[in-house]
């Protein structure tokens, strides 16, 4: 059962990332922690789950021209370095600062793209 709601969570994030832009961890973590992860596990989890993702987006765009390969490499870099870093100051942290500093970050996220929506109404 765990396992069947894990991959129907994956193909509606999938959908979404899709359709709206959203980055999947913003529904991947909440979901991931609700079916039991600890905050740590979930957001390595998401983590991971970006890998394929990427991979099929660049090949994707990249077949119509969109994909800058030197911006790409330098950002494919600096995240691999901000990612072991990002990595290190989360295991240090208790699980409740670790999930009280996610549900900030999704009130940041919703706020911009509130933000945005407003701005772009005539």
């Amino acid at each position: 059962m765990t396992y069947a709601l894990a991959i129907l969570l994956g193909a509606v994030a999938g959908v979404f990332a899709g359709l709206f832009g959203v980055g999947g961890g913003i529904l991947f973590v909440p979901t991931l922690t609700w079916l039991g992860l600890t905050q740590l596990h979930a957001e390595a989890t998401s983590l991971l789950a970006i890998i394929p993702t990427v991979l099929v987006g660049v090949w994707r765009q990249s077949r119509y021209g969109n994909v800058q390969w030197r911006a790409a490499l330098v950002i494919g870099v600096a995240s691999i370095g901000a990612t072991v870093g990002g990595a290190q100051v989360a295991e240090s942290l208790p699980e409740h600062v670790l999930r009280k500093l996610f549900a900030v970050l999704l009130i940041l996220s919703a706020t911009q793209i509130a933000w945005r929506a407003r701005r772009k109404q005539p």
